[in-house]
């Protein structure tokens, strides 16, 4: 192989949608970009952290909210259900922090070890996982909140309709223009 050439990663598709799966477009990234793998993990790297950074301001921002809501007076008139509710979106929020966090914690623990591969593909499922869960946790506040303000019965439908709005935007639109690729 001629001095400054990388060898590509060809890849192989076994059937299922490629989320993690970087050497997949390792042929592209090559011709168009001419970046090595390693380039190639590392713009992965600042590009998710970029993503991180948007999301954990928020996930955590809600998070403390939701925390500190038991404390104030009007919580006591919550029904069954709006309490539910509420435990509900702490539980996902909590969740969506700890895993929209973890990406730092373990590129620190595994700093300077070579293993930004395992980092990257890590960080990554953590990622949409705690999308996933932050879109959870946000249907519940938009549940709860319609719910105090109108009624139970218009929270639980507004609920859905942020469900559907979340699911859309954030996961079936992109898959809908993934495919038309």
């Amino acid at each position: 192989m001629p001095r400054g050439r990388t060898k590509l990663i060809q890849p192989r598709y076994d059937g299922r949608v490629p989320v993690d799966h970087p050497e997949r477009d390792a042929e592209w990234d090559h011709r168009a970009r001419r970046e090595t793998a390693t380039e190639r993990l590392d713009r992965n790297w600042a590009s998710l952290l970029q993503e991180l950074r948007v999301t954990e301001t928020g996930v955590q921002l809600l998070t403390g909210f939701l925390l500190i809501l038991p404390f104030q007076p009007r919580f006591a008139t919550l029904t069954a259900l709006e309490r539910v509710v509420y435990l509900g979106a702490v539980l996902f929020a909590v969740t969506a922090t700890v895993l929209l966090v973890a990406p730092v914690s373990m590129h620190r623990i595994l700093f300077r070890q070579r293993r930004v591969r395992t980092v990257v593909t890590t960080a990554h499922r953590c990622a949409l996982a705690g999308v996933v869960l932050l879109g959870l946790a946000t249907t519940c506040v938009v549940t709860l909140t319609v719910s105090v303000v109108v009624g139970q019965g218009t929270g639980l439908p507004a609920g859905a309709v942020a469900a559907a709005v979340f699911g859309f935007f954030w996961f079936a639109w992109p898959m809908i223009l993934r495919r038309r690729e």
